[in-house]
């Protein structure tokens, strides 16, 4: 329930963009805040949220992040203006952060049987699909006939009834060693997304060589590299670097960020498309993107059996093909682009984004000690939303440099450099893909795993024959 309500509020919102604009009277940048707040927030917390969770027990944190997101819903649907929707939607942030990942790690606590957590992880990934497949279609449904403000109205009796589920049936667990949060690294780590996507978002309307763009810029590289100093010196860092001596690991967070870079830059510069430039209704727009949610769907579980048979590479080039390919097709979008032509481009891209998941998650906690996995997950999940951020980002300065503050009928014209930039993303997850998952990748993830563990490496040939 928890992943059908995040993965929900994602598309919805995404349809709901142009509605929004209309009723708000927002910019494209004001757009591009509705969608950013919500996932650098995300980004921020992930990992703050799963060391919180592990601390003070995974129920007590899953049951709140809930009743945050029910909140924040509930005050986006009543927000008057795009100021508080936007800092609304941060409050959801602040409660989905605390979803997902704490989510995954009570099913692996509560399935200890391999065999019942796979049922169990399985289940999880289908709602994945499902929720992605529903979501332009109630969204549009939704936005069409009640308001955009309804978009917002679903999460309350889903996250309800999922919080008394899980007060009723859902066992309390903690970890034995918690880790201690790292408050300083935290702050950096939020000075430098918060900072690095405002210039970004905003360079436009104030100019790339404003002082205040400049000082954006700054901010984001001072806060880097204060990271990179602060946290070797903490024994319980939030972002452990040693894990970046793996290519493997590193291949895969990058490559994380560049797929979904992609996708995010993708529904939001195809949601504005269609209903702005084409004038679809939402409803209509919604059905139209559906095949690229099925595909998603379908081809998810086909490349988690190819990952279990035969390793990551072979998922993560077709992955990085088709996500080039599908943008490729649209970087001569215009007004009269052919509808079968945008319906093949959607189910290229939608298969590509089905293949790109099992991989990455994999490659990421291919080599790595148990011990160490959820960490490696968490810095992987917390790449997805930095990427998405940073493709929404990207592509919606690019259509403001052109068309400025509103859109208007040349914004496919506009879009152009923003569908290179998002096929020049799946140029990045397809060269990675073959870099990440070569002999010399593993060799690394092996030295790298000895540095946490020098027992580990036992019993990993089966692992190091598949790369």
């Amino acid at each position: 329930m928890s992943l059908l309500i995040v993965n929900l509020d994602v598309t919805i919102v995404n349809v709901a963009l142009p509605s929004i604009g209309k009723d708000l009277h927002a910019s494209v940048s004001g757009l591009q805040w509705t969608i950013d707040a919500y996932t650098l927030v995300l980004a921020s917390l992930l990992m703050l949220s799963g060391s919180t969770a592990d601390r003070l027990g995974r129920r007590r944190t899953f049951i709140v992040g809930l009743l945050t997101f029910v909140a924040g819903s509930l005050l986006c649907s009543l927000a008057p203006n795009l100021t508080t929707l936007i800092i609304f939607r941060m409050v959801q942030a602040i409660g989905g952060s605390m979803l997902n990942p704490v989510a995954m790690s009570i099913i692996t606590n509560t399935f200890t049987d391999p065999r019942e957590r796979a049922q169990a992880i399985g289940v999880w990934g289908a709602v994945m699909g499902v929720s992605m497949a529903l979501g332009p279609v109630i969204g549009g449904l939704l936005v069409g006939s009640v308001g955009w403000r309804s978009i917002f109205w679903i999460n309350i009796p889903i996250g309800l009834l999922a919080a008394g589920l899980a007060l009723c049936y859902i066992p309390e667990s903690k970890a034995p060693r918690p880790r201690r949060v790292d408050g300083v690294g935290q702050l950096f780590v939020i000075a430098l997304l918060a900072s690095l996507t405002y210039g970004i978002i905003e360079a436009p309307s104030h100019g790339w060589t404003s002082p205040l763009i400049l000082t954006a810029f700054a901010l984001s590289l001072g806060s880097l590299i204060s990271l990179l100093a602060w946290e070797p010196r903490r024994t319980d860092p939030l972002i452990d670097l040693r894990f970046f001596r793996s290519i493997l690991f590193s291949g895969a967070t990058i490559i994380a960020v560049a797929a979904y870079a992609a996708l995010g830059g993708f529904l939001f510069l195809n949601t504005l498309y269609l209903q702005e430039v084409r004038g679809l209704s939402p409803l209509r727009a919604g059905i139209d993107t559906l095949p690229m949610a099925v595909m998603t769907m379908l081809f998810s579980p086909i490349a988690g059996r190819i990952v279990g048979t035969r390793g990551a590479r072979i998922p993560l080039i077709i992955a990085g093909t088709m996500l080039l390919v599908g943008c490729l097709m649209l970087v001569g979008l215009s007004d009269s682009t052919p509808f079968s032509w945008l319906f093949t481009a959607y189910v290229i891209f939608g298969a590509g984004v089905g293949f790109v998941n099992a991989p990455i998650t994999n490659a990421a906690l291919s080599g790595m000690p148990r011990a160490q996995a959820g960490v490696a997950a968490g810095i992987t999940a917390t790449s997805r939303q930095i990427g998405q951020t940073l493709g929404v980002a990207v592509v919606g300065a690019f259509v403001t440099s052109k068309v400025g503050a509103a859109v208007h009928l040349d914004f496919a014209a506009a879009s152009h450099a923003g569908w290179w930039t998002l096929a020049g993303c799946g140029a990045t997850a397809l060269v990675l893909g073959v870099i990440a998952t070569s002999k010399r990748a593993w060799a690394s993830a092996q030295r790298t795993a000895k540095d946490f563990n020098p027992e580990f490496l036992e019993g990993r040939a089966g692992d190091a024959a598949r790369y």
